[in-house]
């Protein structure tokens, strides 16, 4: 790549023509990008935007449509790259424009093949565009971009095509479930992922099957956490374990330890619904194996994560061994993610990790004499409610506020103030119509429960 940088670098210098000088600019710019994608920077991302750009000008739609079209690709590949770097939507949002540019000339019956690469393209784009937004828009459209390009890259004609895209299209149909709580996209993600596997197979690409392999484990795992029965949970905990056969630490540390997160997470939902430790062992485990290579230095926001995800595992255990021991370490690596992951860089996750810090010193305050835990444990609910506000997110507020008033009742338990019980009263009831207007019947009679609960310790 550097020798064929050097070498459209002369032939730019040198072109005799427009169209020579458009060509050089634009495999100077596709040279550029390749070798951009591996350095941990953005400089030669940048220059490459910047050929293309010149190209466009060199290769005009009206002389030379589909050398202009080609350029375009080229162009949003680049934007793509480049916008993967960076926190803002500007570049993904460029890119999507240049693949949709592109493709008002490069038609479906002009040039198939080369439509449904850009169709790919710019489903990839669109599902990058949606991880960073909210609702469900961009991951609809990446379906269907996905959906169009296998109408070409068919598996007779293209298997190796057909399989990425199957694969692409699993993670946008994936993503559509979680946001939309819907089991059906994830019944359709699974299909996709089983697709892929029967073209990326072990023997013939022993990474893309275990890419495939993972992203199969996510979407049975997120199903299982969805349904009663433990069938798909189980199914994801070997799908993971196979992937780590060839996704090893030597081979691709940063993948394996992806793996090794996910794997976590399986088993400690597993673990939440068995009795027993193992499971909720065998999960620490895999998270603190994830964080051998999720590195606070390499990977901060992921990092920040993984200690979620294993302040999780530990809460748990320590709640069924009674074992103040683990809520300790479980506070620990809540307030550890808390470092990485502030408010300023992720708002929900910030406010998901303080509620999760809440319930841990709120159980370990049950264990011990003192009042300080709870306090601790407010102090953290209150913050997460300056982001799960009772307009933006009513039901994450009002359950916040349900566990304020658990919290309450056990302080007036330990100190006699009648203070405590009127807080908690107003709190269950501000919860409770929440719930009403919210039609979360569950989530009402549990309410009358607390309510229950905190009338008993008036009469006390």
């Amino acid at each position: 790549l550097e020798v064929a940088i050097a070498l459209a670098e002369v032939t730019v210098s040198r072109a005799a023509s427009q169209e020579e000088r458009g060509a050089a600019r634009n495999d100077l710019g596709v040279a550029l990008w390749r070798l951009g994608e591996r350095d941990s920077g953005t400089g030669r991302l940048e220059v490459a935007v910047t050929n293309h750009q010149a190209a466009l000008k060199e290769r005009p739609r009206e002389s030379a449509p589909l050398l202009w079209a080609a350029t375009q690709n080229d162009l949003g590949i680049a934007l793509q790259t480049l916008g993967l770097r960076e926190s803002g939507t500007g570049r993904l949002e460029d890119a999507v424009s240049a693949f949709r540019a592109a493709l008002e000339e490069r038609t479906r019956d002009r040039v198939p093949l080369d439509w449904a690469a850009t169709q790919n393209n710019i489903g990839i784009a669109l599902s990058r565009l949606g991880e960073r937004e909210t609702g469900t828009g961009r991951f609809a459209e990446a379906v269907e971009a996905y959906r169009a390009a296998l109408e070409v890259w068919t598996r007779d004609r293209l298997p190796i095509d057909w399989a990425a895209t199957q694969n692409n299209l699993g993670n946008a149909l994936q993503s559509l479930g979680v946001r939309e709580s819907e089991t059906g996209r994830l019944h359709e993600a699974i299909e996709a992922y089983r697709a892929a596997l029967e073209v990326w197979t072990r023997d013939r690409v022993p990474l893309d099957w275990a890419t495939a392999q993972n992203n199969l484990g996510n979407a049975l795992s997120r199903l299982g956490a969805l349904e009663s029965e433990t069938g798909l949970l189980d199914e994801a905990v070997s799908v993971y374990r196979a992937a780590l056969e060839e996704r090893t630490r030597d081979r691709v540390p940063l993948d394996w330890a992806q793996t090794q997160n996910n794997l976590g997470i399986a088993l400690r939902t597993l673990g939440e619904r068995e009795g027993g430790t193992q499971r909720l062992e065998e999960a620490v485990a895999a998270y603190s194996a994830t964080l051998e290579e999720w590195t606070r230095e390499r990977v901060p926001l992921r990092w920040a994560m993984t200690q979620n995800n294993l302040g999780n595992a530990l809460q748990t255990l320590g709640e069924r061994e009674g074992n103040a021991g683990r809520l300790e370490a479980a506070i620990s690596a809540y307030r550890a993610a808390l470092e990485e992951g502030t408010r300023e860089r992720v708002p929900l996750r910030w406010a998901e990790t303080q509620t999760n810090l809440g319930n841990a010193l709120s159980r370990l305050g049950t264990m011990e004499a003192g009042t300080g835990r709870q306090a601790e444990a407010l102090q953290a609910y209150s913050s997460a409610l300056e982001v799960w506000t009772q307009e933006s997110k009513p039901l994450r507020w009002a359950m916040t506020i349900e566990n304020m008033s658990l919290i309450e009742g056990d302080l007036f338990r330990k100190t006699g103030e009648i203070k405590y019980l009127s807080s908690a009263s107003k709190k269950l009831e501000s919860a409770r119509v929440v719930y009403v207007e919210s039609r979360a019947s569950q989530f009402v009679e549990n309410n009358s429960q607390i309510a229950a609960w905190i009338d008993g310790l008036k009469g006390e």
